[in-house]
């Protein structure tokens, strides 16, 4: 019972991770109508400007992630403003590849400006916790509750706020959302902006067990877009809730199948959801009137 319950807090933990990344995708999905291969690759870039803000000074910890946060929400909107804003009249696909470049862009520029080295990002707290028998880090107990504070405050903004009116106003039809008077080209700006934040604080939670270095959002990025698929491109809480179920799964194949083959039998079972649901567990399939 406690490696089961071991396991549950660990999936929440690493769940939650995912679920801030594929909020960030799916964000700008909906409001750039674009895949942002470069996420990750932001993510990276602000989560070593966190660290060396934190090694070249003696602030705490959780005040250096918020410095990073800050950071990945100014290139967001400079990426949104010099880049993204002037791609409006171009096909989704075009937009796809000059998120690829923005992803070179960002993989070069880290080790020319901060090196080729890892460097190690510590926890927020230390101490651990013992619940039924399973161990659980303060860290990851702050990591599981601020992902669920983040998910139910955006949420609640989504469907409350005028912001998230607007947000999904342009999800929607950005066209008749401009005509309606609202300030799409501001949302967008947001959107990446929000975007580049969560997902740099993903990557801060994710740094202390690895390391901050050039490649440690590749399996992050590619299990956020996985849930994307999985939840559906359609809604935004859908990807939140497959990172959560990859999550899980992951980490449940991994003990009681295989740890070799925890990742193939993963996917396996994605491309098999996905065959019955080829627009994810919580899409829906668009019917466009002629």
């Amino acid at each position: 019972m406690s490696i089961f319950i071991q396991i549950l807090l660990n999936s929440l933990e690493i769940g939650g991770i995912y679920a801030l990344a594929s909020l960030g995708i799916i964000l700008i999905f909906r409001t750039s109508i674009t895949t942002n291969y470069a996420q990750g690759a932001i993510s990276m870039f602000n989560a070593f400007v966190a660290t060396y803000i934190l090694l070249s000074t003696d602030i705490p910890v959780y005040v250096a992630a918020l410095l990073g946060m800050l950071s990945a929400f100014i290139v967001g909107v400079i990426v949104d403003r010099v880049v993204i804003s002037r791609t409006q009249n171009i096909d989704p696909v075009s937009k796809q590849i000059i998120t690829l470049g923005l992803l070179m862009v960002f993989l070069g520029l880290a080790p020319m400006i901060f090196g080729t080295d890892p460097i190690q990002f510590p926890r927020f707290i230390y101490g651990s916790h013992i619940i039924f028998g399973a161990t659980i880090s303060y860290n990851a107990i702050l990591n599981i509750g601020v992902v669920i504070g983040i998910m139910l405050f955006l949420f609640y903004m989504l469907q409350k706020s005028k912001w998230g009116l607007s947000i999904r106003a342009t999800a929607s039809n950005e066209i008749v959302a401009r005509m309606m008077g609202i300030p799409t080209s501001f949302v967008t700006m947001t959107s990446w902006a929000i975007a580049a934040a969560l997902g740099v604080l993903s990557a801060l939670m994710l740094a202390p067990t690895t390391s901050v270095s050039i490649t440690m959002m590749d399996g992050v990025q590619i299990v956020a877009f996985l849930s994307c698929v999985l939840g559906g491109f359609q809604t935004f809480y859908g990807p939140v809730i497959a990172a959560y179920i990859i999550g899980f799964a992951s980490n449940f194949i991994s003990y009681y199948i295989s740890s070799i083959w925890s990742d193939p039998i993963l996917y396996i079972l994605i491309l098999v959801v996905i065959l019955f649901k080829p627009n994810g567990i919580f899409g829906k399939k668009v019917v466009k009137k002629v």
